[in-house]
């Protein structure tokens, strides 16, 4: 069957267009989308999600509705997109591994980008009833438990396998975050000028801290190396009502990389609920993680060092809040996401006690 076209814009999307992604998916047997009606969703900061409700001839031919992802509207966020490769990565993670991993993401209809280019698009399952999880609330433990579990069905059927060095794209993504440890320490006095209002102690301490040590806060990432999500937060989880048979389900797949699994863990929990209560059930959730991972076989990697790299690689959260509030379009919600991740990061780094991986000064 022929390939569906790479279609980059919204309003080029049509009837007969839909008809050919189903089809070439297997979702839509016979036949064909009659009509459509198209409705923004989310308030992604790099990428533009349109829901799709679909009428077929015959009636209930193909799934109900669809969610499609372009690139966003604002030049700048879409500059940010192709510069750091996002739009690519989320294709090759789709194409290359979604099949090989637990974890529970939308099914993937179809996905095309053009290299170099903001022209993406990827057709996915629509998980609604499923609502976003919100950085801004936080969450319980009780859900803060789901997702580091969920994150070891990422991080487990693919732990320390070679065969992930083969894969071009992802083999380019391995080494830690030092290749940005430099933009990081050039971004940081322009965040600080932007932001010092809302910023706590602990932040401006880290952030100063982190640009004098160069690239000795990115850790070495020393293995076993494994599939990461790299942006593991709840604004890219989507959980369903109780009772439902898949509980939670991860998106935004635009940084995956390969690291150390426990890096995910580190960074979600750093933002995912207040300080006073990350603390009461932080050292549980790490534990679960590692039960968890211990189901895949996992016997070389022991709980202290589980959780040394959970201390180590704490940094991560507060990394992407300096680094990416400050490429992408500036919305109001943005900015408050951007503080409770820096905030809670730095909270977190100080509480473990973290600054004593950074080096010292001469």
């Amino acid at each position: 069957m022929t390939e569906p076209a790479l279609l980059s814009d919204p309003d080029q999307v049509s009837a007969e267009w839909l008809t050919g992604v189903l089809r070439h998916s297997g979702a839509l047997a016979e036949g064909v989308v009659a009509s459509f009606e198209a409705d923004d969703i989310g308030t992604g900061q790099v990428g533009c999600n349109v829901r799709y409700r679909i009428r077929y001839q015959p009636e209930g031919a193909g799934p109900p509705t669809v969610v499609a992802k372009f690139a966003s509207r604002d030049p700048s966020s879409r500059a940010a997109g192709v510069q750091t490769l996002t739009y690519e990565t989320e294709v090759a993670f789709y194409r290359d591994i979604a099949d090989t991993v637990d974890i529970s993401r939308p099914h993937c209809h179809f996905a095309a980008v053009e290299p170099g280019t903001p022209n993406v698009i990827l057709v996915l399952e629509d998980l609604a009833p499923a609502e976003q999880g919100d950085q801004l609330t936080g969450c319980d433990p009780a859900l803060a438990e789901l997702a580091v579990l969920e994150a070891a069905k990422l991080h487990g059927p693919r732990w320390g396998d070679p065969e992930l060095l083969r894969v071009p794209w992802l083999a380019s993504k391995a080494g830690g975050d030092g290749a940005l440890a430099g933009a990081f320490a050039m971004l940081w006095p322009g965040f600080v000028d932007r932001y010092r209002a809302t910023l706590i102690d602990e932040s401006l301490t880290v952030g100063s801290s982190m640009a004098a040590a160069g690239a000795g806060w990115t850790p070495a990432d020393p293995g076993p190396l494994t599939v990461c999500h790299a942006d593991y937060r709840l604004d890219n989880m989507l959980f369903a009502p109780p009772g439902h048979p898949r509980p939670i389900a991860v998106v935004d797949w635009q940084t995956v990389r390969l690291g150390v699994g426990t890096s995910d863990v580190a960074y979600f929990l750093g933002a995912a609920m207040p300080p006073e209560r990350r603390r009461e059930c932080e050292k549980h959730l790490v534990t679960r993680y590692h039960e968890a991972l211990t189901g895949y076989g996992i016997a070389d990697y022991g709980f202290d060092q589980c959780w040394e790299d959970y201390r180590r690689y704490s940094f991560g959260g507060f990394f992407m809040a300096v680094f990416a509030s400050m490429l992408v379009q500036r919305t109001d919600r943005g900015d408050a996401m951007f503080m409770a991740m820096a905030n809670g990061a730095a909270a977190q780094i100080v509480d473990l006690d973290a600054l004593e991986f950074l080096p010292r000064p001469a």
